[in-house]
């Protein structure tokens, strides 16, 4: 596994590096935007860990153009602490957001999240899924979305809520639930971090987003999918 860290503070960058080399993980390093995008282009990565404040490309146009072409599991690390900022970092695609200062156990904990979230999708997904008169086409074993013939580009959570959702319809998940599913770990607070990837998910599949017909609200308990099954192969 091949680990991509953007950092530009040195000290930070090298500490991270040192223990991820011990996990047994092949590590890039990158100090600024600039060499960020030459190694992803270069090198083969698995998991990119990406600091907000870098020099040269700031970190959320970095997030925004590797969301362009993949959906490699991408995690932001940023002393921009605020809810809001978390927020944001979703909203462009990331899969997690860990704030500064932060323990390096929780870093490793997180990617071994993500990474056995992934591998366990990868697995158990190798079907073509249809709704709605192929309005909505999922082929899981590719990751590939068709919403009315046209292809989406989703982030790997954002996939793998939907895999939660249409394996099980009409399920109600509550945001802790989602949480677990697709990082591993419950999160505690009041739900916004989940409502971001819900809502950059419905702007992807549904027609009006506003007006959500897939991911229906059930206030005061979470999410469920509602959708019209038309055959699976």
């Amino acid at each position: 596994m091949n680990i991509l860290i953007v950092e530009d503070e040195a000290s930070i960058r090298d500490v991270l590096k040192s223990y991820f080399l011990k996990e047994g993980w092949g590590v890039y390093t990158a100090s600024d935007g600039l060499e960020a995008l030459q190694h992803v282009r270069k090198f083969k990565v698995d998991v990119i860990l990406l600091d907000l404040m870098i020099p040269k490309i700031p970190g959320e146009e970095i997030c925004r153009e590797i969301r362009k072409s993949s959906n490699v599991p991408l995690i932001i690390i940023s002393s921009k602490s605020r809810e809001e900022d978390m927020i944001n970092g979703l909203n462009i695609g990331a899969d997690d957001y860990i704030t500064k200062p932060f323990r390096i156990k929780e870093v490793i904990a997180r990617i071994n999240a993500l990474l056995r979230r992934v591998e366990m999708f990868t697995k158990e997904n190798k079907e073509v899924l249809r709704f709605n008169h192929n309005s909505l086409v999922i082929n899981f074993e590719t990751q590939e979305v068709l919403v009315e013939n046209k292809a989406v580009k989703l982030t790997s959570t954002e996939f793998k809520i939907l895999d939660a959702f249409v394996k099980k319809p009409g399920k109600i998940f509550s945001r802790q639930d989602l949480s677990y599913i697709v990082q591993g770990y419950r999160y505690i607070g009041d739900g916004r971090t989940m409502d971001a990837h819900i809502k950059n998910l419905r702007k992807k599949i549904e027609e009006d987003p506003k007006n959500p017909k897939y991911i229906v609200t059930k206030i005061g308990s979470g999410y469920k999918f509602n959708s019209i099954l038309d055959e699976a192969r």
